[in-house]
C-alpha cells in the first residue's frame, strides 16, 4: 500500500505509462492501487474472502471526480440562469387569495415606510426625499429576486446611520452624489459575492456579533436623536454615545417647544403600542386582528396628528416656523440620472467600506433566515444577496441610497397575512403616489416627531435582557463577546463594534478549534429501563441467526431461499464513554479501557492542522502517563546515555516496580465519528505519533484502529499514509481480521424455483416463494482497519492483540 511503487500493465493506456515513467524519474513512489487481501483460512475469520465469496473493495476517490462535481452542464447552466428569478416559479399560480393578502399586506406597510424612510433619511443627513426614492427602488425590484416573502427592502436605521457618519462632514451639495456612489459600489460587491453563490460566508458571523452590533446600534442611534427630539443645538450628535448622552445631559436647561413634540409624540407612540399590543387584545380578544391594524398604523396617525398640529400653529408663519418643520419636499424623482463614480467620491468611504457590506449583509439575511423560520419556508442567502446588490446597484439611478431588510417593516409584513413578494409592488404604488401627491402635506411635518418616531422605532433592535440572560446561560463566552460588542459601540462608533465583535467571535473559534480536548473513552453496559423495570431480553427465537460457520457456505455461493428471522431485540448494550466523566456522565459509573494497552481516543472539533499537535500531544502524555516501555531496561539507561532533555527517575528501582504493573501499549482506536476532512499536518502528525509510539512500544507493534470515518477523502488520505492496513512490518503471520457484516435480501428466481421444487417433493401444497438472504461487508475488506463503528474497532483491536 503505501510507499510502495506500482508498474503499469502492458495493457494500460498510453497516459498511464507515461505518467508511471515521469514518476520513476522523479522519484516518486506511487500508490499501489491493488487492494490489500489478507490470507485467511476459509471458515477461521468472522467473515470470509476467499472460494467465490462475495467482497466489496471501496475505490479510492480521485481528483478528476472531485472536479467533476463542479463540471458545467448545459442543464445546469440553465438552471442557474433561471434560479436568479424565483418568482417565474410561483408567478403563474397567483390567485385572487393570494392578491387580497399581498393587497392588505403592501397598504399596511406603505403606510409605515412613508414616515419612516423620510425620518431614515435625516439619519444619513440627506434631504427627506431620498429616503422615499430609497423605499420605492427597494420594494419595486426586490420582488424579481427575492426567495422570501416576509422581507422589506428599504431605508434601515443602522444602515441609514452609518452613512450619515460618512457624508457628515461632507458639503450638503455633495452628499447625494457620494451615497449615490456608495450604493452602486456596495451593490456590485454584494452582487458579486450572491453571483458567485457565496451566501455561505455570512454564516461565519455568529448571532451574537449580531444582536452586539444591533443593540449597540440602536442605543447609538437612540440617543443621537434625544437632542433633535428636545430641540438641543449647539453640540455635535454624532459623536461616541456617551458624549453625546452627557452633552445632553449639560444642555437640558436649553430645551425649546420641540420637546413638547417630541416628548408627547414619544408617550403616544408607547401608549397606543401598549394599548393596540397587549390591553385590547387581552379584554376582547376576538378582534385580535382589528389591534393589530390599528397598532401598525400607530406611526402614520401620529405623523397625521402632529402634522395637523403644526399646520394650525405655523400656516401664517411658513418662514418662521415655532418649531422645527421638514419644509419644502420636491414632488417626483428630481434627482434621477446616471451616478457619477470616481476615485475621489470613493475616497470618501473607502474606509468605512467593509462596515457598509457588512450591514448590508448580515441584516438582511438575519432577518430573512428568521422570518422564513417563522413562516416555514428557506431562504437561498446568495440569492437574497443578487436581490440587495441588483436594488442598490439601480437604486442611484432613481436619487436612493444604501438599502437593505427592515426588520420592524417586515415583522408588520409578516402578520400583515403577506402571501407573496408581489407585495412589495403594492408598497411600491403607495409610496410612489406620496411622492407624486403627499409632498405638500409633508412641509409640516415637525423634526421632533420624526425622531420620536425613528427613537420607537429602534427600540426593537435592542436585544431584551431575558434573551442575554439566555445567551449567558448557553455559551458564557460569547455573552462576554456581546457586552464588548455593546461597549465598543457606546463609547467608539459603530464601525468599531461591528468589528470588534465579528472580530472576537473569529478568534473564539479559532480558540475552541486549536485547543479542543479529545475524550479517551471506555466501555459500559447499559440497560433500558421502562418506569421501575429493567427490560429483560425476549428469548431468542428458533432457527436464529446463523453462525459463522453456517454463514460460510452461504459466503460460497449457495445462495438458498432460507427465512432467517428479525435479530432479537436486546435490551442491554455497550456504549462508549469518556474516562475521565468529562460529559457528566454518573462519577459512580466504573469506565475503564477496553482492554490493558488498547486506547480509545476521540476528536471532539475536527482533525485540522490547528489542533492537530494539540490532540496528539495530549494522546502521547496520556499514554505514556499509563502504560510501561516496551523496553524494561529504559528506566535503568544510565544518564550518559539518555536524551539532553530526559532526565529520567530520580529511583529507576522504585520507577521499575511502579511501571510493572502497567501494559504495554497494543492498539490505539481514533474515533472519527465527529471529524469530516483531515489535511496534510493532521496526517503527518499521525504518522509522526505512530513512529514514536512504534519506538515507545518496540519490539510490540501498534495498532491502529479508526472508527466512523464519514468521508472518502478522508480514507484515502489516511490510507496514503500507511493506515487503514497491517502494512509492512505490522503484518503478523496467522492474523485474522474482523469485519462489519450485514445481511441483505434479493430474489434468485433460479434458486426460489430449485427450492420450491425440492419443497414439493416432499409436501405437495408448499409453494411459497422466500427472499434469499446474504451476507454482505459494510466497508471495504481492504482496509480492515476502518470500521463502520466504535464496537467494531474495539472487537478487532482486543481480538488481535488476544491472538498475537
Amino acid at each position: 500500500m503505501a510507499g510502495s511503487a506500482s508498474s503499469p500493465s502492458p495493457s494500460a493506456p498510453l497516459s498511464t505509462k507515461v505518467g508511471h515513467g515521469l514518476a520513476k524519474v522523479l522519484g516518486i513512489e506511487l500508490q499501489d492501487d491493488t487492494p490489500y487481501e489478507p490470507q485467511i483460512v476459509p471458515g477461521e475469520s468472522v467473515y470470509s474472502i476467499s472460494d467465490g465469496a462475495d467482497a466489496y473493495v471501496e475505490t479510492e476517490p480521485t481528483v478528476l471526480e472531485y472536479l467533476s462535481q463542479f463540471k458545467p452542464t448545459g442543464n445546469g447552466f440553465t438552471n442557474y440562469l433561471f434560479s436568479f428569478f424565483p418568482f417565474l416559479t410561483w408567478i403563474g399560480r397567483y390567485n385572487m387569495k393570494w392578491a387580497y393578502g399581498d393587497l392588505t399586506a403592501g397598504i399596511t406597510v406603505g403606510c409605515v415606510v412613508i414616515p419612516q424612510s423620510m425620518a431614515y433619511a435625516q439619519l444619513a443627513t440627506l434631504p427627506p426625499e431620498f429616503g422615499l426614492y430609497s423605499s420605492f427602488v427597494g420594494v419595486i425590484l426586490y420582488w424579481f429576486f427575492a426567495t422570501s416573502k416576509d422581507i422589506t427592502i428599504g431605508p434601515v436605521a443602522v444602515m441609514s446611520t452609518l452613512v450619515g457618519n460618512i457624508v457628515a462632514h461632507i458639503p450638503e451639495s455633495e452628499r447625494p452624489q457620494v451615497v449615490s456612489a456608495l450604493s452602486l459600489v456596495c451593490g456590485l460587491i454584494v452582487f458579486a459575492i450572491g453571483l458567485l453563490r457565496l451566501g455561505f460566508i455570512v454564516d461565519y458571523i455568529p448571532l451574537t456579533a449580531i444582536a452586539a452590533f444591533m443593540t449597540g446600534s440602536a442605543l447609538n442611534i437612540a440617543v443621537g436623536q434625544t437632542p433633535k427630539l428636545l430641540g438641543l443645538h449647539g453640540f455635535n450628535t454624532r459623536d461616541a454615545t456617551y458624549m453625546v448622552f452627557i452633552n445632553t445631559l449639560k444642555h437640558l436647561d436649553e430645551c425649546t417647544l420641540d420637546a413638547a413634540i417630541g416628548i408627547t409624540a414619544l408617550t403616544f407612540l408607547y401608549l397606543l403600542k401598549w394599548i393596540f399590543t397587549s390591553f385590547l387584545p387581552k379584554k376582547f380578544p376576538g378582534h385580535s386582528k382589528m389591534w393589530f391594524f390599528l397598532s401598525t398604523l400607530r406611526t402614520a396617525f401620529i405623523l397625521l396628528l402632529y402634522t395637523l398640529i403644526s399646520w394650525l400653529v405655523n400656516m401664517k408663519r411658513r418662514d418662521d416656523p415655532k418649531f422645527a418643520i421638514l419644509g419644502v419636499i420636491p414632488s417626483g424623482f428630481q434627482h434621477m440620472g446616471i451616478p457619477v463614480v470616481n476615485g475621489g467620491l470613493i475616497s470618501y468611504f473607502t474606509s468605512q467600506l467593509p462596515a457598509a457590506v457588512i450591514v448590508l449583509l448580515i441584516e438582511h439575511i438575519a432577518i430573512s433566515k428568521s422570518f422564513g423560520r417563522i413562516n416555514n419556508y428557506t431562504i437561498d442567502p446568495s440569492q437574497e444577496l443578487i436581490a440587495i446588490g441588483v436594488t442598490n446597484i439601480f437604486g442611484p439611478f432613481f436619487g436612493a441610497y444604501p438599502a437593505t431588510g427592515s426588520f420592524s417593516r417586515t415583522a408588520i409584513k409578516s402578520k400583515a397575512g403577506v402571501r407573496t413578494p408581489f407585495a412589495g409592488v403594492i408598497t411600491g404604488v403607495v409610496v410612489l403616489l406620496a411622492i407624486y401627491f403627499l409632498t405638500a402635506v409633508f412641509f409640516y411635518i415637525p423634526h421632533a416627531t420624526l425622531s420620536a418616531v425613528i427613537f420607537h422605532a429602534v427600540g426593537d433592535l435592542i436585544t431584551p435582557p431575558n434573551t442575554v440572560y439566555k445567551f449567558w446561560r448557553v455559551s458564557p463566552v460569547e455573552c462576554i463577546i456581546f457586552w464588548i460588542g455593546v461597549i465598543v459601540t457606546v463609547f467608539t462608533n459603530i464601525e468599531n463594534g461591528i468589528y470588534i465583535s465579528v472580530g472576537l467571535s473569529g478568534v473564539l473559534l479559532l480558540f475552541r478549534i486549536a485547543k479542543a480536548r479529545g475524550h479517551f473513552m471506555g466501555k459500559v453496559k447499559v440497560h433500558s429501563v421502562v418506569g421501575d423495570h429493567l427490560i429483560s431480553d425476549p428469548p431468542s427465537p428458533s432457527g436464529s441467526i446463523p453462525s459463522a460457520a453456517s454463514s460460510a457456505s452461504i459466503l460460497k455461493g449457495s445462495y438458498g431461499a432460507i427465512d432467517y428471522p428479525p435479530t432479537p431485540y436486546e435490551s442491554s448494550r455497550n456504549v462508549f464513554l469518556p474516562i475521565d466523566h468529562r460529559d457528566g456522565s454518573n462519577p459512580a459509573l466504573d469506565i475503564v479501557n477496553p482492554y490493558p494497552g488498547v486506547f480509545v481516543y476521540r476528536f471532539t472539533e475536527g482533525f485540522l492542522y490547528p489542533n492537530a499537535a494539540h490532540y496528539t500531544e495530549s494522546l502521547v502524555a496520556h499514554i505514556f502517563a499509563n502504560t510501561r516501555s516496551g523496553n524494561p531496561a529504559s528506566l535503568t539507561t544510565k544518564a550518559g546515555d539518555r536524551a539532553w532533555n530526559d532526565p529520567g527517575p530520580k529511583n529507576p528501582e522504585v520507577a521499575a516496580n511502579a511501571s510493572a504493573s502497567k501494559p504495554t501499549l497494543k492498539a490505539i482506536i481514533l474515533d472519527f465519528s465527529s471529524v469530516n476532512n483531515v489535511d496534510i499536518t493532521s496526517v503527518q502528525n499521525l504518522l509522526d505519533v505512530r513512529n514514536q509510539l512504534d519506538r515507545y512500544a518496540s519490539p510490540d507493534i501498534v495498532e491502529w484502529h479508526f472508527a466512523a470515518i464519514g468521508n472518502r477523502w478522508t480514507k484515502r488520505a489516511l490510507s496514503s499514509a500507511g493506515f487503514g492496513f497491517p502494512a509492512g512490518t505490522r503484518r503478523k503471520e496467522g492474523w485474522k481480521p474482523v469485519f462489519s457484516v450485514a445481511m441483505v435480501e434479493e430474489r434468485d428466481e433460479e434458486g426460489i424455483q430449485r427450492e420450491i421444487a425440492e419443497q414439493k417433493e416432499i409436501d405437495p401444497e408448499a409453494g411459497r416463494a422466500l427472499k434469499v438472504k446474504r451476507i454482505v461487508p459494510v466497508g471495504s475488506i481492504g482496509l480492515p482497519f476502518f470500521h463502520v463503528d466504535l464496537e467494531g474497532a474495539v472487537e478487532s483491536a482486543v481480538r488481535s492483540v488476544r491472538e498475537n
